[in-house]
C-alpha cells in the first residue's frame, strides 16, 4: 500500500503562503497538481500556459491597455482631432486617417503585450516581474506628462519624481487587487477616445464628410474671364511698405510692379490670424461661426462650388480642403501617404512624453516643398553640407508653386486658377536670391535680438516672395492671360514682430493689429492698364463677393461681405476673430511701415551666416518661451 504523501517536496504545504496573485497574474503555485500526476515534477515554465494563464493574460492585457491609452492613444487622439489642417495639409483620405488611428490605438499595446509574453517563456516569475515593469513605465510615462502640466518641474528633476511614481504604482498593483481591476475597467478608454476622434472632433468631417459641396452659382452675363488667385500667407501689409507708405520697389521690385498694374485696397484687413478660419471667411463670404475644420463637408457653399458649374477650376489648396472632389482633383504630392503621418505623428509623441518643453514650433511642419524635392523638374541630387544651399531660383521653387504656372494657360473655358501658398509663412529657409539656408528647429523667436533676428529672415523670405510673384506676371503674359484675367493676390493674415506679443494671437491682435490684420490685397480686373489706391474700408469677407461679380456669377446664399463694385462701406470699424464667433473690435486705418529693419542681405549680425546657434546653457544661448505642444501645428 502506498502511502499517502502529506507535506512532501512537490507538494504545497497547507500552511503555506500563496504566491502574490493580487495583479490578476496567477503563476502556477508551487507543487500545482493540474500540470501532472500527483507528486509529478511539475515544469514551471509551461505554469503560465493553460485556459487559467490565458485569463490571466488576458487581465494582464486590459492593464497594459489603459495605461496605454493614457499615455499614447488619449493624448495624441486628442490634439489630432483638434488638428484638421493637420490631415489636410498632408492630404491624407479617409482610409490613411483610419490606419493611423488604428496604429495608434492598437500597436503600442499590441507591442507591450508581445513583449509580456515573450517574458513569460522565463517562467511565471518572470513573466510577473515584467508585467510590473511595463506597469511602472507607462505610469512613469503619464506621470511626465502631468508633471509638465502641473508644475514647474522639468528634466531630470521630472524624471526623478516620474520614476518614484512609477515605482510606487508598480508596488501598490502587486499588493492591491483593487489597482488592477480599477485598470481593467479603465481598458474601455481607448475605444472611447477613438470614438471621439471620429464623431466629436473638428477632424471628424473630413474622416466622414457630410456632403460633396453646395449648389453652383448662376450666370448674371456672358462674360466670364479666367481668374487668378494667388493667396500668400502670415504676409502683414508692413512688411512691404516703405518710409512713404507705398509699396518698397527696392526690396520688393514685383510687388512694387504689381501695385502699378491694379487696385491696391490698402485699407484691407483679414477676418482671423488662424488660416483654418480665415481662409473659409475668405472663400464663402461669412465671418466665422464655428470652430469647424476648413473642409467642404463644413463650407459646402464656397468660391469653388459657386464657381464649379461655369468654370473649370484648377485648385492648389494647402492645408485646407473647400474644393470637394466633385470640382476639384487633388494632386498626389509626396508629402502624402501614411509613412508622412506616421513619421510626423511620432515627433508628437516625441514632444508629449519628453521631460523638458519643446521650442519646436509644431507649425514649422507646415513648409512648402520645393520643385527639387517634389520631382517635379530633374535637378542635382541635395547636397547636405554646408547648411546654406546655393541653388537655382526654379530648383528651390514650391512645388505647388511650379504646378500652378504650368497651368496658367489658356483653354476653350473660363478656368479658375487657385493657388494658397505657404509663403513667406515661417518656416524661415529663402534668402531673397532664391537660394535655402537650415535653421535648426529650436531656433528661438524671441527675446532680445531674436526677434529683430526673426523679423529679417521673414523679410529675407519675403524677398523671394516677391520673385516668385514677379514670375507668376511674367508667365501670365507669356501666355497671353494677363490683359484678360482677373488677378488677386493677398494673404489671409499678417504676424506681429513686435516684442513680447510676436505671433497672431489675441495679446499680438490687441497691441499690434497693424502687423497681424492688415495685409497686401492687389486686384487687376479685365483690362486694366493702370494702377490705382482704393481705401474702402475693405474686409477679407469682401473677396468671394468681389470676384463673382467681376466674374459675372450669382452666389446662391447669403454673404457678410460686400462686391467692391457696390459703394463702400460708411463704418469704419472694423472686426478679427481670434476665436469663431467671437468678434474683436479692431481700429485705425492704412498702417505705417515700421522702424527700418536690418537688410536681408544677412549682413547683420554676422554671426548668423554660418554659424550655428549656441549650444544651450553656453554663453551667447538665448532660451525661448516654453510651450506645452497642445495641436499638431497650430493654424497656419
Amino acid at each position: 500500500m502506498t502511502d499517502r504523501p502529506t507535506t512532501g517536496a512537490g507538494l504545497p504545504d497547507p500552511g503555506a503562503a500563496r504566491p502574490d496573485t493580487a495583479s490578476g497574474d496567477d503563476p502556477a503555485p508551487r507543487g500545482s497538481v493540474h500540470a501532472g500526476p500527483i507528486g509529478a515534477p511539475v515544469n514551471r515554465r509551461r505554469g503560465w500556459r493553460g485556459r487559467a494563464g490565458w485569463r490571466a493574460e488576458g487581465r494582464r492585457l486590459l492593464e497594459v491597455t489603459a495605461l496605454v491609452g493614457l499615455v499614447v492613444t488619449q493624448p495624441l487622439l486628442d490634439i489630432l482631432g483638434r488638428s484638421p489642417d493637420f490631415f489636410l495639409f498632408h492630404r491624407a483620405d479617409r482610409g490613411e486617417i483610419l490606419l493611423l488611428v488604428a496604429l495608434v490605438a492598437v500597436v503600442p499595446t499590441v507591442a507591450l503585450g508581445l513583449v509580456g509574453l515573450l517574458a513569460g517563456l522565463a517562467g511565471a516569475a518572470a513573466r510577473a516581474v515584467t508585467h510590473s515593469l511595463l506597469l511602472g513605465l507607462l505610469v512613469a510615462a503619464l506621470a511626465v506628462q502631468v508633471g509638465r502640466h502641473t508644475t514647474p518641474l522639468r528634466g531630470v528633476p521630472l524624471l526623478l519624481v516620474a520614476a518614484t511614481v512609477g515605482a510606487g504604482a508598480a508596488v501598490a498593483h502587486r499588493r492591491w487587487t483593487a489597482l488592477g481591476r480599477a485598470l481593467r475597467l479603465a481598458a474601455v478608454g481607448p475605444p472611447i477616445f477613438v470614438g471621439l476622434f471620429l464623431f466629436a472632433s473638428p477632424t471628424g468631417p473630413v474622416v466622414l464628410p457630410l456632403g460633396d459641396g453646395g449648389v453652383a452659382g448662376t450666370a448674371t452675363g456672358n462674360r466670364h474671364p479666367p481668374v487668378v488667385m494667388l493667396i500668400l500667407d502670415e504676409l502683414p501689409l508692413v512688411s512691404l511698405l516703405d518710409a512713404a507708405g507705398g509699396v518698397d520697389a527696392a526690396r520688393f521690385p514685383h510687388f512694387a510692379e504689381l501695385a502699378a498694374a491694379s487696385t491696391w485696397y490698402r485699407n484691407a484687413t483679414g477676418v482671423s490670424g488662424w488660416t483654418p478660419y480665415a481662409l473659409p471667411a475668405m472663400l464663402t463670404g461669412r465671418y466665422p461661426a464655428e470652430p469647424f475644420a476648413p473642409h467642404y463637408s463644413h463650407y459646402p457653399d464656397n468660391l469653388f462650388t459657386a464657381f464649379g458649374g461655369l468654370y473649370d477650376i484648377r485648385a492648389e489648396e494647402s492645408i485646407t480642403r473647400l474644393c470637394p472632389p466633385s470640382r476639384c482633383e487633388q494632386p498626389v504630392t509626396p508629402e502624402q501617404g501614411v509613412g508622412v503621418l506616421v513619421r510626423e505623428t511620432a515627433g508628437l509623441l516625441r514632444q508629449l512624453t519628453a521631460p523638458h518643453d519643446s521650442r519646436i514650433d509644431p507649425e514649422d511642419s507646415y513648409r512648402e516643398r520645393t520643385a527639387e524635392e517634389a520631382g517635379i523638374d530633374a535637378a542635382e541630387p541635395v547636397p547636405t553640407d554646408p547648411k546654406f544651399r546655393w541653388d537655382s531660383l526654379n530648383v528651390n521653387q514650391p512645388a505647388r508653386f511650379t504646378s500652378f504656372l504650368n497651368g496658367l494657360t489658356p483653354s476653350a473655358r473660363p478656368t479658375l486658377h487657385f493657388l494658397h501658398l505657404l509663403m513667406p509663412h515661417s518656416p524661415w529657409a529663402f534668402l531673397p536670391s532664391g537660394a535655402r539656408y537650415e535653421a535648426p528647429e529650436d531656433f528661438p523667436n524671441e527675446g532680445d535680438g531674436w526677434v529683430d533676428l526673426a523679423r529679417a529672415r521673414h523679410l529675407a523670405q519675403l524677398g523671394y516672395t516677391d520673385r516668385l510673384i514677379g514670375e507668376t506676371m511674367r508667365t501670365l503674359r507669356a501666355s497671353g492671360l494677363w490683359d484678360e484675367a482677373l488677378v488677386v493676390v493677398t494673404a489671409d493674415h499678417g504676424v506681429s514682430f513686435t516684442k513680447g506679443v510676436q505671433g497672431r494671437g489675441e495679446d499680438a491682435i490687441r497691441a499690434a493689429a497693424d502687423e497681424v490684420a492688415w495685409v497686401p490685397l492687389f486686384v487687376k480686373t479685365p483690362g486694366q492698364r493702370g494702377g490705382r489706391v482704393d481705401d474702402r474700408n475693405w474686409q477679407h469677407v469682401d473677396l468671394l463677393p468681389t470676384v463673382a461679380e467681376e466674374a459675372a456669377i450669382r452666389l446662391p446664399w447669403r454673404v457678410d461681405g460686400r462686391s467692391a463694385l457696390q459703394a463702400p462701406r460708411t463704418d469704419a470699424g472694423k472686426v478679427f476673430y481670434d476665436r469663431p464667433s467671437q468678434p474683436m473690435p479692431i481700429s485705425g486705418g492704412v498702417p505705417v511701415a515700421p522702424p527700418p529693419a536690418p537688410r536681408t542681405g544677412w549682413s547683420a549680425p554676422p554671426w548668423v551666416r554660418l554659424r550655428p546657434p549656441a549650444a544651450p546653457g553656453s554663453a551667447g544661448w538665448a532660451p525661448s518661451a516654453p510651450s506645452i505642444p497642445t495641436r499638431v501645428c497650430c493654424p497656419a
